[in-house]
């Protein structure tokens, strides 16, 4: 307990809210890179989950790629970049490693997407005459949106989380407070720079959470059961009328 009130102490100290590692800044180098990355992952990741959930082809190849992305620890990834690249290359070393830990969400969320919509609903679209870039448009990228806004979501989590570890080749962000405690053994400042993560990483979880449920279609938003029973004694007293 001690030790998570000195924590908090230390946030609230005013040095470390001024000077070039206030907690500001920080935090703006943390979001920097995770926005770039997964925007970029989001560049590459989604037309190609697109594609395989319209035509059904390459599910395999994007799980084995998927698979293969997972497996590689980020730490060993970012370090062996950093020395492949050069110190001077560093940013470009970290957002690699940043987009190739994002794909895999990104990818999966897009194509999934499209996997769960009934193919009664996308063959009804062809015998209307809707064009395929029609039923892309119209029919798959709305009903699809809830598991890609998913896929995002995921990606983004995984990617703050690991950002933090861009700290330990002089990246910034806030897991410079953690990389730069753990050594001088400041464990008050090392919670407090995992508190901070923790926090972040909770509130775009919760908008993203919000986001995904708000862009469920209308026509198939899940009914709350008073609802259910309502309507359905509504339609009992209809028949017996």
């Amino acid at each position: 307990m001690n030790l998570f009130t000195d924590a908090i102490a230390w946030l609230t100290d005013p040095a470390q809210w001024q000077g070039q590692y206030a907690l500001p800044v920080l935090l703006g180098q943390h979001l920097l890179y995770t926005g770039i990355s997964v925007a970029v992952a989001a560049a590459i990741a989604l037309p190609a989950g697109w594609l395989i959930g319209h035509t059904g082809r390459g599910r395999e190849i994007a799980v084995a790629i998927s698979g293969a992305a997972r497996a590689v620890p980020s730490f060993g990834l970012l370090i062996l970049l950093v020395l492949v690249l050069g110190v001077l290359q560093t940013p470009l070393a970290a957002v690699i490693t940043f987009v190739l830990l994002a794909i895999p969400s990104l990818l999966a969320g897009a194509y999934t997407g499209f996997e769960a919509i009934d193919r009664r609903t996308i063959d009804a679209a062809r015998a209307v005459g809707m064009t395929e870039w029609q039923i892309f448009t119209k029919v798959e990228l709305p009903l699809g949106m809830p598991l890609l806004v998913g896929g995002i979501r995921s990606a983004l989590l995984q990617v703050i989380a690991t950002v933090t570890i861009g700290a330990y080749v002089n990246l910034g962000g806030l897991g410079w407070p953690i990389i730069q405690g753990i050594p001088l053994h400041k464990f008050d400042q090392v919670l407090a720079g995992a508190l901070l993560v923790a926090a972040l990483a909770l509130i775009v979880d919760l908008l993203l959470a919000g986001l995904q449920r708000a862009v469920i279609p209308a026509g198939v938003q899940p009914q709350h059961p008073a609802s259910d029973r309502t309507s359905r004694r509504s339609a009992n007293r209809a028949a017996v009328a």
